[in-house]
């Protein structure tokens, strides 16, 4: 059986761990959240180096790609280079395989037609390829990357602004402590709504969840979310604030759908290649013989 657990800087009550098959492999599949703890995520993946598959790394991005270039997150340097035998991955290289087929599926499969939706992705650096999916499909994107992860009241609505403010402001964002960027620990569990009216404008909401939580309103209209990690407690939350429908990128495993990250160790666990070695294609191969489709839940139907 092979092992893959995700270390995460979010919070330990959504830990989860199941046992399935996965590609005709049977993996056991951790997530282990550490409240934010740096000390004890590092730890943790030098305790586990060697004795599991895969890691993945939940709660924080090694890297974020825009318009072809890769940028690292000085942070997240100090929990992967812990990882010196077991291969660790962030998601980051399956984003764009994965999340732009997604994006793509939801509109040609007829799940929902997002030609002229509004959308709104509160942070697309991180998800630049379901940016640019959308974009394709014929959206109307709003891109909040200055309000919601720097305080700057700067709304973008096209990806070629986003490239040349990103190229600008990338090399210093990823030098600014993770914290200060995004929610970890407990801070996953405050909501604080900020600049609501771009979230009522929208049709949809897309992107990562802990982002699309932090500032969400207390009551919508019936938007969609188009998101990564959600558990039951989550569709119980976006329900009660008046979300419609969940699309999940990652399909449920065990009552549940887990990170990209968690997806990309388990195709690095059963390629065992090098990640040098390990190109786009590959992911998009092996997405093609998975038939991963989205997973879409009708908060409607849902009972209370």
């Amino acid at each position: 059986m092979k092992r893959v657990v995700s270390v995460s800087l979010g919070a330990s009550k959504r830990d989860h761990a199941i046992e399935t098959d996965f590609m005709g492999e049977h993996f056991r599949i951790e997530r282990i959240g550490t409240n934010g703890d740096w000390d004890k995520a590092i730890n943790l993946v030098r305790e586990l180096d060697g004795k599991v598959d895969a890691f993945g790394m939940g709660g924080i991005d090694l890297y974020v790609y825009i318009a072809g270039r890769r940028y690292t997150i000085r942070d997240a340097k100090k929990i992967a280079k812990e990882a010196r035998k077991t291969p660790i991955v962030d998601g980051s290289g399956l984003k764009n395989t994965l999340e732009r087929k997604c994006i793509m599926d939801i509109n040609h499969n007829g799940i929902l037609n997002l030609r002229e939706k509004n959308v709104l992705m509160v942070c697309a650096v991180d998800r630049f390829g379901m940016a640019e999916a959308f974009a394709e499909m014929g959206a109307k994107l709003t891109l909040g990357d200055f309000i919601y992860t720097v305080g700057i009241p700067l709304p973008m609505h096209s990806l070629k602004t986003l490239k040349i403010l990103g190229r600008v402001a990338a090399p210093i964002v990823v030098r600014m402590p993770f914290d200060k960027l995004y929610p970890t620990g407990d801070q996953q569990d405050v909501i604080i709504p900020k600049h609501s009216q771009y979230y009522y404008a929208a049709d949809i909401l897309a992107g990562d969840f802990n982002y699309i939580r932090r500032y969400l309103p207390d009551k919508l209209q019936g938007q969609v979310v188009i998101t990564n990690t959600t558990t039951r407690d989550d569709m119980k939350m976006l329900k009660e604030r008046g979300v419609s429908k969940v699309i999940t990128t990652t399909p449920d495993m065990g009552g549940r759908s887990f990170g990209t990250n968690v997806i990309e160790a388990l195709m690095v666990a059963i390629m065992k290649r090098p990640l040098d070695q390990i190109s786009p294609q590959d992911y998009y191969n092996m997405l093609k013989e998975l038939d991963i489709k989205p997973g879409v839940v009708d908060l409607e139907k849902m009972d209370a």
